[in-house]
């Protein structure tokens, strides 16, 4: 079936889910509140099932142009020994193609590339959805891809879900030098990951429990296996990203909404505006599994094919939103949760225990 769309957000979830729609043949139309797009160069890792998504929304060449294999890593003790191998093998024998790393803004790029290839889809750039209501009023379709704090899924589900701190602050940056080892570190109650982006340079992340300036996160990885210290040593601290993580809690009920308007403010003959939610505005999660952009590339595929698929007129959407959530919603809030528990995992400080079971996983 066709329709018409708004998508508020334009991050990956919702680029991807436009591209979708508009393929489908919908009318489509990207609100993003801020006025340019985040394209901070933190890498995404982008696994095989997530790579056969963005070959149906038809930019996985885009992505491969700048994407780089990753194939060998390891988790370390902070003196350098392993524990064991990360599963980079076994994916890439399983799915026949390996798991793959690409900056943000490349794949932004790629995103933005096969949406400007219809010239028809307006992306709004400074737009601030305060009332959804008022904005699905003359939609067939709103997706909210507006992230952790989504003001869509706000309005649709309330604020019972939202972000929740995990007592962990994160840092990333990139160095302009290719380290000779990647994978992650793991300490006591803090981690360092280090992972190819492209040629000559590498992408590093770190957590601590807390660390408010440069200088304390370089000394809370003093004395760690080379090329940690040099790598916090040889770039600029204006570049580095500083947050604190947070995931969505408690999961969502559904990743979609009919409309939830009250029967008194719904005009005379007026349709119902469903709402559905894709991304971190559905799953928000932390980034140990590295999961969070195909989650939202996931989303963006099943959603748009399961509206390409039904038939015409509201009941299909609601079908195809049905459908949707059937496929996703488990499976997404396994990750965060999978993501979560490893999180709790990585950062314990009862590393000999955390260690020793490290040690025993396939290699």
């Amino acid at each position: 079936m066709t329709g018409t769309a708004t998508v508020v957000g334009a991050g990956i979830g919702g680029l991807a889910t436009a591209i979708g729609l508009r393929r489908a043949g919908w009318t489509v139309t990207v609100l993003e509140r801020r006025t340019e797009l985040e394209r901070y160069g933190a890498a995404f890792g982008i696994h095989p099932t997530a790579q056969s998504a963005l070959d149906r929304l038809g930019v996985g060449d885009a992505l491969r142009d700048h994407a780089v294999p990753y194939r060998d890593a390891h988790i370390r003790t902070p003196a350098g020994r392993p524990l064991a191998r990360l599963p980079l093998e076994r994916i890439e024998s399983k799915a026949g193609r390996p798991e793959l790393l690409i900056s943000r803004p490349y794949l932004l790029d790629a995103l933005l590339a096969g949406l400007d290839a219809f010239g028809d889809v307006p992306l709004q750039l400074g737009e601030r959805v305060t009332d959804v209501d008022a904005l699905a009023a003359g939609q067939d379709l709103v997706i909210g891809a507006d992230g952790i704090r989504s003001a869509v899924r706000t309005a649709r589900f309330g604020d019972r879900s939202g972000p929740r701190r995990v007592g962990t602050v994160a840092w990333i940056g990139i160095a302009d030098f290719e380290s000779p080892v990647h994978g992650e570190t793991w300490g006591s109650g803090r981690f360092f990951g280090l992972t190819p982006v492209e040629p000559g340079r590498t992408n590093w992340y770190a957590t601590v429990p807390e660390a408010t300036t440069a200088e304390e996160l370089r000394a809370s990885f003093t004395g760690w296996h080379d090329p940690i210290p040099r790598i916090l040593d040889a770039t600029d601290p204006a570049t580095w990203i500083r947050y604190e993580m947070r995931h969505l809690h408690p999961a969502l009920p559904s990743f979609v909404s009919a409309d939830a308007r009250p029967a008194s403010r719904v005009p005379t003959g007026a349709r119902p505006a469903p709402v559905a939610l894709v991304g971190d505005a559905a799953h928000a999660m932390t980034p140990n599994l590295g999961q969070g952009a195909c989650t939202a590339i996931l989303d963006a595929d099943a959603l748009t094919r399961a509206l390409a698929a039904a038939p015409p007129g509201p009941a299909g959407i609601a079908g195809a939103l049905r459908a949707y959530d059937a496929e996703r919603r488990r499976s997404a809030q396994r990750t965060a949760f999978g993501s979560r528990t490893l999180h709790r995992f990585m950062s314990t400080e009862r590393t000999r225990l955390r260690d020793a079971a490290v040690r025993l996983l396939p290699g």
